[in-house]
């Protein structure tokens, strides 16, 4: 795939989210997302910023609106209370599965 290829790939997906009609998420937010959902668990908040190389605030930030959209969830580790666990859902499963159908179906419409 040469660069002009993939950037057009990536407008098709952005613009069809834009118009889906689902809640979008900032580039941020969509890289925490599937960071949860595509590397194996257990997932915290300061191990997501020290992989991302974010502050733990933004984590946190961006953690807040995927929970109001039940796409994650957190809990205390209850072997350690100081960490936070962050959970995938059925809906956020669902969400970067259907994110993952529109990647594929407009990579099937680039021309070759």
């Amino acid at each position: 795939m040469r660069p002009s290829q993939a950037l057009k790939l990536w407008q098709d997906v952005a613009t069809s989210e834009v118009q889906g009609g689902e809640p979008d998420l900032s580039l941020r937010q969509a890289a925490i997302l599937l960071t949860i959902y595509l590397d194996p668990p257990p997932h915290t908040v300061r191990g997501l910023a020290a992989k991302l190389n974010v502050s733990k605030p933004v984590i946190t930030r961006a953690l807040d609106t995927m929970g109001a959209m039940k796409l994650v969830s957190r809990h205390r580790d209850p072997r350690d209370k100081r960490n936070v666990l962050i959970k995938r859902t059925v809906e956020g499963a669902l969400f970067v599965e259907r994110f993952g159908d529109v990647v594929v179906a407009r990579a099937a419409e680039l021309p070759l």
